[in-house]
């Protein structure tokens, strides 16, 4: 078999196992790196001969890799596409008022609802984020490429990729932590000075910077700014929960009794966590750019309700 590419369009994409990423099996180790990417998928290249480690090809999921391997994927291009879930189900355009911060020739900047999913799950329930992208992008001769992520219930700065070309730029940005993001949290219990958590998470490495913006004794929650790099599934939350200070309103991470609490007096419908800024340089334009969305009306009334006591 050839050692060329089938498809001159596929992705190729290298990787180097280091004391942080490593998993002892090949497949496992592609699963963290590549998370776009569903495990049915990384099975299929490596049955059809598209992964290679230090050059040999390797078709076993239970490869065992070292310290210091070369391990290089030949993802095709169709593999990116995202009017597809993980099953490779169709996903079906539909109308949605998209709050527009930003939008040129190559990306679209929204700030993105609370309450909203990205792409459709067992438990999502209207219609997603990525069909009402897709559902503008008819309208506008576009295709839609989603570079990064919010949960559900996280609002704000979302940029998305008009064509396959700048997706691509702005994901190799993405993992040499060129775009810039930073959060505002509210956390449980007092926090007086600014600090940096350490910790990895599912085996990756993980930084989250917070510092702290206002302390409401009363309800004895502090209002944070937080900064992230890395990007893993529920860092922040995930984060802040380690160092006993969970995001007000996470049940998953936080605290039930006390959540329950702060929502029937303070009025919190969700955890409280919103993507404010986002700063890149522009991947064709080559400019430097900040996005920003205003905290959202929900979060605003809560701050006014622990504002009045």
């Amino acid at each position: 078999m050839s050692g060329k590419s089938s498809d001159p369009s596929a992705n190729h994409i290298k990787l180097t196992v280091n004391e942080r990423n490593y998993f002892r099996r090949v497949d496992k180790f592609l699963r963290k790196a590549l998370k776009d990417l569903s495990l049915g998928r990384i099975y299929f290249l490596l049955r059809k001969g598209r992964v290679r480690v230090n050059g040999k090809r390797v078709r076993k999921p239970s490869h065992e890799l070292n310290i210091g391997d070369e391990v290089s994927v030949e993802v095709p291009s169709d593999f990116f596409d995202h009017n597809k879930n993980e099953k490779g189900e169709i996903l079906i355009p539909r109308k949605m008022n998209l709050d527009i911060l930003y939008e040129d020739d190559h990306i679209l900047v929204i700030s993105k609802p609370p309450g909203v999913p990205i792409h459709p799950g067992k438990k999502t329930y209207g219609p997603t984020l990525i069909e009402g992208l897709m559902y503008y992008g008819e309208k506008k001769n576009f295709e839609p490429f989603l570079v990064h992520r919010l949960d559900k219930h996280t609002s704000g700065v979302l940029i998305v990729a008009k064509n396959r070309k700048t997706a691509r730029l702005l994901g190799e940005m993405m993992r040499r932590r060129k775009i810039h993001k930073e959060y505002l949290a509210l956390v449980e219990g007092g926090i007086e000075t600014g600090g940096r958590i350490e910790l990895d998470l599912d085996g990756q490495p993980a930084k989250t910077w917070y510092e702290p913006l206002r302390f409401f004794q009363r309800a004895s929650v502090s209002l944070l700014k937080v900064k992230i790099k890395t990007g893993r599934k529920h860092q922040i939350r995930r984060h802040m929960s380690s160092m006993g200070h969970p995001i007000v309103g996470d049940d998953l991470y936080g605290d039930r009794e006390f959540n329950l609490y702060f929502r029937k007096k303070y009025g919190l419908r969700r955890y409280f966590l919103h993507a404010f800024t986002v700063r890149l340089v522009h991947p064709i334009f080559l400019e430097e750019m900040t996005f920003r969305s205003p905290l959202p009306d929900d979060l605003k009334k809560v701050i006014e309700n622990l504002e009045e006591g």
